[in-house]
């Protein structure tokens, strides 16, 4: 049964260390699998499109993400590696690790990603938008990098756009 965890906060020594990398073999350990299912509970009652193990306090090299649309599956992604990113474009970002905060930040409009499933079978993602946005924003965090590190303009949410970016961390937070 899922349950959910704690997302640490911004301060939490476990968010500014590198990742692990996830040893395949353990892949297949049922404590590992609850962590995907835990993660995946977690993330849709924060609500959030995308989370991180170190936001749970969890060093190691794994996210789950759900951008809830028509073209991407609920996807887990162990140990990934960028192979594609191109077109930059500035948008605006929040955290669920940072609430009620969103900020201007340079991303790639277009990302493909390589890593290893919950099965581990290798895997290949590749979008645009909100999705590489969303890839993006997790790797960072499997790097010890939260989005306010590298964002311009960190407030408090200013317009109702920007308020509905914030909302997720918000909820969580309050």
């Amino acid at each position: 049964m899922p349950y959910i965890r704690e997302i640490i906060h911004d301060g939490h020594p476990t968010l500014r260390k590198v990742a692990k990398k996830v040893d395949p073999k353990e892949i297949h350990d049922p404590l590992f699998q609850q962590l995907i299912d835990d993660m995946f509970e977690t993330m849709y009652a924060a609500p959030g499109v995308g989370l991180a193990a170190p936001q749970v306090n969890v060093s190691k090299r794994l996210f789950v993400m759900d951008v809830q649309d028509d073209e991407h599956e609920p996807a887990v992604v162990i140990n990934p590696k960028v192979e594609l990113a191109q077109d930059e474009v500035e948008m605006t970002e929040g955290c669920l690790s940072v609430p009620g905060y969103v900020g201007e930040i340079t991303r790639f409009d277009h990302v493909a990603i390589t890593g290893l499933d919950r099965h581990g079978q290798k895997i290949r993602l590749e979008g645009r938008g909100l999705f590489a946005q969303c890839l993006q924003h997790e790797i960072d965090h499997l790097n010890g990098v939260l989005y306010v590190d590298r964002a311009k303009n960190v407030r408090i949410p200013e317009t109702e756009e920007e308020q509905q970016i914030a909302d997720a961390a918000q909820a969580e937070a309050s």
